[in-house]
């Protein structure tokens, strides 16, 4: 099957390759190296990697396996301090953070590409003595060449949706032996380990925990100034966060409900920073830019924050945290411990079907705010903004309710170790 893999994939990726560039253009954050992603490799980072022996190679794709895969590396140092490490990413904004943020001695390179002819060289520099992959990213090529280097595989933190898990049962006679390939897979979820194994019985899966609940917030943390943009002096914030196509035009056309009440969107892709303007501008809201970098004469209403690694600042400035891929027709979801962590009162979608887990451990502990329609949104924003009492016993109840939840990276570690004693 590795045989067809190899004769098709080279066409796909010519298919998507203008995809590819187009976003290199779009998105933010580190390019200067993009050209590891082609297996093109500087002398003096070719130097460097093959200077260090039996190497930890730990691969995340963007923003959101990045902050747990510093998180894991952080422990595992501390834990294990003579561990050799190498962190690379997909994306330049995911590229862009682990540079920011990756312990000293990390190496922080781009992926290869998973044809033969770019992931070989990079395989013949580090030759890892495990390869640890964050969630879900499943690269035949890549996999199979660290085996030929005798070095071990894992996923951590892993998950499965139901609709990955219809594609890759589809396709299981390819992925089967793929999965089979690693010699752990670390899930979230019983519903992720029952996934895995529909699509492979053979493999080899445990059950270890979501790592992002072991996320911590920065010691004195300080919220993003939102003064140039307002004007000065207290005022209440409504933060949109991650949102998807449709969300940033009911969320918008809902506040317009609420004219003491400020608003920032951050979209989930900074991209799409033009496209979410032109929609502001047809709903005639008095908004400005911050990629532009440009600050109003004028207080303003609404600010897009069509930028990268700010979140956090920006939720800790919020008074109310609207999670995006769950309106608007979407049902996804993304993250919200974050939102949780920082003690925000959190609306979300009352479906997410990624994040299945932690929705449902924050509604048992009434934690959320849950709209099952968008046109209940304006109610719910209404409803906390009027009870400032219930929006604070949301925000501690979130907090308190993710704090028992961790452990997860200190099992993923004693997992791995296991693995290379």
């Amino acid at each position: 099957m590795l045989f067809f893999y190899n004769l098709l994939f080279p066409l796909v990726f010519l298919f998507f390759l203008p995809g590819l560039l187009w976003k290199l253009w779009r998105r933010p954050g580190w390019k200067k190296t993009f050209g590891e992603r082609f297996g093109s490799f500087s002398n003096e980072r070719i130097l460097k990697l093959r200077s260090m022996e039996n190497i930890i190679w730990i691969h995340a794709v963007s923003v959101g396996e990045t902050v747990v895969a510093l998180g894991l590396l952080r422990e595992w140092m501390k834990r294990h301090p003579g561990r050799n490490f190498v962190l690379s990413t997909t994306t330049t904004t995911g590229q862009a953070l682990a540079r920011e943020k990756a312990p000293p001695g990390v190496e922080v390179i781009f992926c290869p590409i998973d044809m033969l002819q770019f992931i070989a060289r990079p395989l013949r520099i580090i030759r890892p003595r495990m390869l640890v992959i964050l969630e879900t990213e499943i690269w035949p090529n890549l996999i199979w060449g660290v085996r030929q280097y005798e070095g071990k595989i894992a996923l951590v933190n892993g998950r499965m949706s139901d609709h990955s898990m219809k594609g890759y049962r589809r396709f299981r006679l390819f992925f089967s032996p793929v999965l089979i390939m690693f010699d752990r897979i670390l899930v979230q979820t019983q519903a992720d380990a029952e996934r895995y194994l529909r699509v492979s019985p053979a493999a080899r899966v445990e059950i270890t925990g979501n790592m992002k609940y072991d996320q911590s917030v920065p010691e004195n943390l300080e919220p993003a100034d939102l003064a140039p943009y307002f004007g000065p002096g207290k005022h209440t914030v409504l933060l949109a966060a991650s949102t998807h196509p449709g969300e940033e035009e009911l969320i918008a056309r809902t506040w317009q409900e609420f004219p003491n009440l400020k608003l920032v969107i951050i979209p989930r892709h900074a991209e799409r920073g033009g496209e979410i303007a032109d929609t502001l501008k047809k709903l005639n809201v008095n908004f400005c830019r911050r990629s532009t970098g440009e600050i109003p004469a004028q207080p303003t209403d609404c600010l897009l924050a069509d930028t990268t690694g700010e979140m956090l600042k920006f939720m800790q400035a919020a008074d109310i945290v609207i999670m995006g891929k769950s309106l608007a027709g979407q049902n996804e979801g993304h993250n919200l411990i974050e939102p949780a962590l920082l003690g925000k009162p959190i609306i979300t979608g009352a479906v997410l079907k990624n994040f299945r887990q932690v929705l449902e451990i924050l509604k048992t502990a009434d934690a959320l705010a849950l709209v099952h329609h968008d046109a209940e949104l304006k109610e719910m924003i209404a409803r906390l903004l009027n009870d400032p009492e219930r929006r604070r016993q949301l925000g501690e109840r979130a907090l308190a309710a993710i704090a028992e939840h961790k452990g997860a990276t200190e099992r993923n570690i004693e997992k791995l170790e296991e693995l290379i004693q």
